[in-house]
């Protein structure tokens, strides 16, 4: 994520002059999608069990990945 917010946003606008949407770009939305994605599944996982990094090491390696 390059997280770059140097980006000028443009405003949509109704009659009264009230910001009713904004317009980025691509590659600033596919970002933040990837974002709100990325805090869903944290969220959903927050109750699961942790375990050590030695826990892990052990069971990629009985996997076979490392």
């Amino acid at each position: 994520m390059t997280n770059n917010m140097n980006f000028q946003p443009q405003y949509i606008i109704d009659e009264k002059g009230k910001k009713t949407a904004v317009v980025i770009p691509m590659e600033e939305y596919e970002e933040l999608l990837a974002d709100l994605h990325d805090l869903a599944i944290i969220a959903e996982r927050r109750d699961e069990a942790t375990v050590t990094l030695e826990e892990l090491k052990e069971r990629l390696k009985r996997d076979g990945i490392l």
